[in-house]
């Protein structure tokens, strides 16, 4: 690793070391580095010596026993360092774990011994071992560190200058050598007591050497030096192990290794370590073996003790061979198992019961004991109530496996993981519904927003909105309460004893959890539970700018006790409904002033006519008013004008428009002005509003005296027409632009039609809306009038509203009309027409036939008032135009008898206010008095005057009588 490079300070500060210091220092700035930044209780360094041993060159923080117990380290034991050096990789074992390391575990509880071994080449010759504090294991950054502290050392030890010696003869610097390895050797028998032993095996003979007898005691002085006397100084637990160790050693010509206890003199047991080997002739037969052998009563006291900690300690705690079978578990694991000690040793971890439904568990041990890696860990679930955590910790010789109560932390987790969670989702409604409030217009968008957004994740069943008109409860919207139930609320006085009363002057929430609660607090209202089907209640004052003008109650169908988080949900929520239903209050206000303008700008009832029978509806806009309309509007000589109109856009400036046309139509259409001439007249009046008024219009006018209809569109979709035999089509007429575009003259279409046929006028909202192209809507509107063009219009009209408007739509982007018309002709036998002379016997000629043609009708009452009217209207074409003159009378039921007088002038008739002494001017005088109304308008070759009386003889009758149904 490249120590310049990495940019740590320490490293930086190693690497700024000079070159050539000895190596006694380079071992202590390691070792000081490195404890320092893992912030290491204790550290060593371990340098391999000549034999299978490693020396402790460089301490720090270690007591002298300990330093003492770690000065020699056997390469092939079970000390991290050792294990380090020997595998050639970092190390990292729990303190409490290492039973050989020679450092109590008590006093660092939850520390552990970290090693990073360093090479000479590809040999390992050293380890940095520290024993670590209360971190644990040093992280994957702290790591790295070793290693580059560890590199750095290799690369000093290199470059540190060679021991000198003072200049001597050979033979006295061979001496001199000699000397010194003796000291050395006598020096580490002091400090470490090892005794040797030579048995022969062809003998028996079995020598000591004085160390070895004194590891033991004073031998008696009758022993024997022979194996069979040393066999009885063997405790007979461990006898048979230590035979079959030496049985096995001399088999298979390898090294001999055991542990026994050993009796004293004094008759107390002392445990002891011996190892050896074979020595064998020149024919390979072993002969001896050699070896040596120490006391080790002191670790194994420690490793007992240590073991008795691991009994007793609160983790189970596992000992698994290199084959996964138990050889040692404390009373923890017991616990855990099920079973004492004695049934789970020697049984497969992966097998016991308690641990058969954790997944993988065998493949996980084996692969961390065969990969000898780092340390395994996660969470498994012995019950559904209890979870541990199991930690798998690979060794020389097995697995060890310890085993974490973690049920409480892990609970304290989904604890804190379930309030993240229910944040985050309350965040999340909030967020909604401020979005769907955002978009919310009416009170009732308002009370549909909360009712979906806010019922359901709390479980809640009902929801009513209560405002105060006055002294009494006014219900602005509900959702989950029966019909009975609100009719008693709306209108219900507000009085002491009411939580609808209280929320309001309190300002504050009020939560009701059960109906008993509910009618101890409120006893006069005791009966509103009942009738509402509800057990808990939360009631929401709506509060804006300090006022608080209404109540939202969120109630359940069981008793609900709300927690907090609840509690500051909702009263979160109803600052939000607040503000977007006093929003929603002023459009509802400004849009039914905006809906009463417009329909009163249209027409309440439709006339009943002769000519047609007709029916219409109106369908607004929900979000804002139109301009769309309708008229049926009656005219002379057994004609009706049909009318319906689109002003473009919407708001009240649109409605205002379309009643000005409205009123500009009727205008025109009472100076018979032909439909094209009347368009132009309404384009003007368009053009003249700005630039940015625009509006569609059909004006069709029916006669039913020839059973033709003039029609001119002026951008609008033409009409359908339903033959009396079914057939439906839209006619190809000669569309114009809009109004306030267009550019006269307008086009005039005539269409013949028979008796009986329907004609349907309508705007673009009943045909076209944003899933439906205008195409479609007219192909669904024509197969509707097809299947039921025989019905009765009303019925139609709600037939054709349901399906092309269907109830379930949330919002009609634009209102939408439709005008049903049934046209009928007026027979021949019910018309009669005269030439007259272009004299003045013309007049007395036209009483003759009115003479002759009103008793034929059955209308001899009308005879002389006829003649009157007739005579005073051929007298002033006589008088004052051109003839020829032309007689023509129309019994048109029920309206009454039309009487017309045509001639070739264009002069128009008009009445005066004649004085005493004028000898004329009151002709048309008397003919106003006489008939219902009269008029006049131009035909293709002059003009005519008409006269129209009721056929019962009042001449002051209403013009028409209305027609049930029409309007909205």
């Amino acid at each position: 690793m490249d120590v310049q490079g990495s940019g740590h300070p320490r490293l930086a500060l190693l690497a700024a070391t000079e070159p050539g210091i000895a190596e006694s220092q380079i071992f202590r700035l390691a070792l000081h580095h490195a404890a320092a930044e893992l912030q290491a209780v204790a550290g060593a360094v371990h340098l391999r010596g000549p034999t299978s041993a490693l020396r402790l060159v460089c301490s720090a923080g270690l007591p002298p026993a300990s330093a003492e117990r770690w000065d020699i380290v056997m390469e092939d034991g079970p000390t991290v360092p050792a294990g380090a050096v020997r595998e050639g990789r970092r190390t990292w074992v729990p303190a409490r774990a290492d039973d050989t390391a020679g450092i109590p575990a008590s006093p660092w509880p939850g520390t552990g011994l970290a090693s990073v071994p360093f090479f000479s080449g590809d040999r390992a010759v050293g380890a940095i071992t520290l024993l670590t504090g209360d971190r644990g294991e040093p992280s994957a950054r702290e790591w790295d560190y070793l290693r580059a502290v560890a590199a750095w050392t290799e690369q000093r030890i290199r470059q540190a200058p060679p021991r000198t010696q003072p200049a001597q003869p050979a033979q006295e610097a061979q001496e001199a050598q000699e000397v010194l390895a003796g000291d050395r050797l006598r020096q580490a028998l002091r400090g470490v007591p090892i005794g040797t032993w030579d048995w022969e095996l062809r003998t028996g003979h079995l020598e000591w050497a004085d160390t070895a007898v004194a590891i033991y005691g004073a031998l008696p002085a009758d022993y024997e030096p022979r194996m069979e006397n040393w066999l009885k100084t063997v405790h007979p637990d461990d006898l048979p192990s230590a035979m079959a160790a030496a049985e096995r050693a001399i088999r298979d010509r390898t090294g001999y290794e055991a542990e026994y206890r050993m009796r004293r003199p004094d008759g107390s047991y002392c445990w002891c370590q011996a190892r050896g080997s074979v020595v064998c002739d020149e024919n390979g037969d072993p002969v001896r073996m050699v070896g040596v052998i120490w006391d080790s009563s002191e670790s194994r006291s420690a490793r007992d003790a240590l073991a008795r900690a691991l009994r007793m300690m609160s983790d189970g705690f596992v000992l698994l061979d290199d084959t996964g079978r138990i050889v040692f578990v404390n009373l923890e694991a017991e616990r855990i198992f099920g079973a004492p000690e004695q049934e789970l040793l020697g049984r497969l971890l992966w097998e016991l019961p308690a641990v058969r439904g954790v997944p993988d568990l065998e493949p996980r041990c084996r692969e961390a004991a065969t990969a000898a890696a780092a340390p395994v860990t996660f969470d498994v679930w012995l019950s559904p109530d209890q979870c541990h955590r199991l930690r798998l910790v690979p060794g020389p010789s097995g697995l060890t496996v310890y085993f974490t109560d973690v049920t409480e932390k892990r609970r304290r987790e989904a604890e804190r993981a379930a309030a993240q969670r229910a944040a985050a989702e309350r965040s999340a409604r909030i967020a909604e519904l401020t979005a769907a409030l955002a978009r919310a217009m009416t009170s009732s968008d308002v009370v549909d927003a909360v009712a979906q957004r806010v019922l359901p994740p709390l479980g809640a069943s009902g929801l009513v909105v209560i405002t105060t008109v006055g002294s009494r409860a006014h219900v602005v919207g509900a959702v989950g309460y029966p019909a009975p139930m609100l009719d008693v609320i709306d209108g219900l006085r507000i009085e002491p004893g009411d939580p609808v009363r209280d929320a309001l002057l309190t300002g504050a929430p009020l939560f009701i959890p059960s109906a008993e609660e509910f009618a101890r607090r409120y006893p006069r209202r005791a009966h509103l539970p009942h009738l509402a089907g509800k057990q808990a209640w939360a009631f929401l004052p709506l509060t804006v700018s300090g006022r608080t003008f209404a109540v939202c109650t969120v109630s359940f169908d069981e008793p609900r006790r709300l927690a907090h988080d609840e509690r500051t949900l909702l009263t979160t929520i109803s600052a939000l409904v607040a503000h977007a239903l006093e929003r929603a209050r002023l459009y509802d206000a400004e849009h039914t002033r905006s809906q009463e303008l417009q329909r009163a700008l249209l027409p309440r009832e439709l006339p009943r006519l002769p000519e047609c029978t007709v029916a219409a509806r109106f369908l607004a806009a929900t979000q804002d008013v139109g301009g769309d309309w309708y008229d049926v509007i009656p005219l002379s000589g057994g004609r009706v004008a049909l009318v319906a109109g689109d002003v473009m856009g919407h708001g009240l400036s649109e409605a205002a428009t379309m009643g000005r046309l409205r009123t500009a139509v009727h205008t025109l259409a009472d100076l018979e002005l032909p439909p094209d001439e009347l368009m132009g007249r309404l384009n003007q009046i368009v053009g003249g509003l700005g630039g940015d008024s625009y509006a569609t219009c059909l004006y069709a006018v029916h006669d039913s005296t020839t059973g033709v209809c003039t029609m001119t569109l002026a951008g609008h979709p033409p009409p359908a027409v339903v033959e009396p035999d079914g057939r439906v089509h839209f006619p190809e007429l000669s569309p114009d632009p809009p109004l306030g575009v267009a550019q006269p003259p307008f086009r005039a279409s005539e269409l013949k039609v028979r008796d009986g046929t329907l004609l349907a006028l309508y705007t673009d909202g009943l045909v076209e809306s944003a899933g439906r192209e205008i195409g479609q809507g007219m192909a669904d509107l024509a197969e509707l009038l097809r299947t039921a063009g025989r019905d009765d219009l009303e019925r139609l009209c709600d037939l054709v509203t349901s399906k092309l408007l269907p109830d379930e739509q949330p919002t009609a982007p634009d209102d939408a009309v439709l005008l049903l018309a049934r046209l009928h002709t007026l027979s021949g036998d019910r018309m009669a027409a005269w030439q007259l002379p272009d004299d003045p016997r013309a007049a007395g000629q036209a009483r003759e036939h009115v003479r002759d043609q009103l008793p034929r009708w059955g209308l001899d009452e009308l005879v002389m008032t006829t003649e009157l009217i007739v005579s005073e209207l051929v007298g002033n074409v006589v008088r004052h135009a051109r003839g020829p003159a032309r007689l023509r009378l129309l019994h048109t039921r029920p309206a009454g008898l039309v009487c017309e007088v045509s001639d070739g002038s264009l002069t128009t008739p008009r009445i005066r206010r004649a004085s005493a002494m004028d000898e004329g001017g009151r002709g048309l005088q008397l003919v106003a008095a006489l008939c219902r109304r009269w008029g006049a308008r131009y035909t293709a070759t002059g003009k005519c005057i008409w006269a129209e009386q009721a056929l019962s003889g009042d001449g002051r009758e209403l013009p028409w009588e209305p027609a049930a149904g029409a309007g909205f």
